[in-house]
């Protein structure tokens, strides 16, 4: 299938700048109208899709502004973590008496940037984009010129405004935790290249040990486990020595290595500590409970649909990262943990 044809194709036909063909698309100022009919010829010469923006007249002024919520499949299948986000979102929405449309992104759509027709069937006045889809996608997002804010994602190669977990600090205060109550042998488990949030969560787990001058062990550092029962399973192989204490970089994984211990036959807090991250149903479930950092979903949601609507009305505002931050919930799987020699 043909790509769909992006501002940059407009721009490297005319030799300007994109930020250029934005502004003449737009109907900003900032270019001569010369080059605003140039810039527009050439967009319906190559089939490219635009939303126009809206006639700055009072009644326009004042009608419901409409917002697309578009995430992958995948995402909206987490319904215990996102589908939290996305009833707050829809809760701000309607009570700023806004509409929200929202669009599943299947890997046929992803695969060849196929975007959702409502962003061209109907009048959309802003994007939040839940989680990742792939850099590619959410680029040719940005560039239909409607403003967009992403959540629980970001990227150098995406301008736009992020929505994020204070990944580092809460991974930092998961860690001291477990340094305070005495433990030095701590191991690390997630799979940093499947998020930018589990890398982040790794720096914190660093940033902790380095604090307390304590030296990284490469041996308890499991990067690149993915959340199943056979890798975990693997990883509880390769150890050569027990560290007396994990952090998990999600509480899936929090599960399954409290899981595996108890097969072990290794008790939990006794002999070692397990401490997780999202504070999700998997930790509030298991046997003992796991101590677990927690994210308000809620507050997530609600400060996605503000920044959108702050946007909306400061478009050449530079780019924002706003990190929220998280708390320690402390449960069975470390209370009274047996401290390390």
């Amino acid at each position: 299938m043909e790509k769909k044809v992006s501002m940059q194709d407009i721009a490297d036909r005319l030799n300007i700048s994109k930020n250029s063909v934005s502004q003449a698309l737009s109907g900003k100022p900032g270019v001569s109208e010369e080059t605003r009919g140039l810039v527009q010829k050439v967009a319906d010469e190559l089939g490219y899709q635009y939303q126009t923006n809206r006639k700055q007249n009072q009644s326009e002024k004042n009608s419901p502004r409409n917002v697309a919520l578009i995430a992958s499949e995948y995402a909206f299948s987490l319904t215990s973590f996102f589908g939290k986000i996305y009833l707050s979102i829809e809760k701000e929405l309607r009570d700023r008496g806004m509409n929200l449309f929202i669009e599943s992104i299947n890997n046929d759509s992803k695969e060849n940037l196929i975007l959702p027709a409502l962003l061209t069937n109907h009048e959309i006045d802003g994007i939040l984009i839940l989680s990742h889809i792939s850099t590619d996608y959410i680029t040719s997002v940005i560039e239909t010129g409607i403003p967009t804010v992403l959540i629980d994602h970001h990227s150098p190669y995406l301008q736009a405004d992020s929505i994020l977990t204070n990944n580092r600090f809460g991974a930092y205060m998961a860690v001291e935790h477990l340094i305070q109550l005495g433990h030095r042998e701590i191991a690390f488990v997630g799979e940093i290249d499947y998020s930018p949030s589990y890398q982040e969560r790794l720096e914190g787990y660093l940033l902790a040990l380095n604090k307390y001058e304590i030296k990284p062990n490469q041996d308890f550092i499991f990067k690149n486990a993915k959340e199943s029962p056979d890798e975990m399973t693997k990883v509880f192989e390769n150890l050569h020595t027990q560290p007396t204490a994990w952090f998990c970089v999600n509480d899936g994984h929090g599960f399954l290595v409290t899981s595996l211990l108890q097969q072990k036959g290794i008790q939990i807090p006794e002999e070692v500590s397990v401490i997780s991250f999202d504070n999700g149903q998997l930790s509030q479930i298991s046997t003992p409970k796991i101590t677990s950092m927690d994210i308000d979903l809620n507050y997530f949601g609600k400060k996605a649909v503000e920044q959108l609507c702050w946007r909306i009305d400061h478009k050449d505002e530079p780019i924002h990262e706003i990190l929220l931050p998280t708390k320690l919930i402390i449960r069975a799987s470390t209370a009274e943990s047996k401290k390390s020699n």
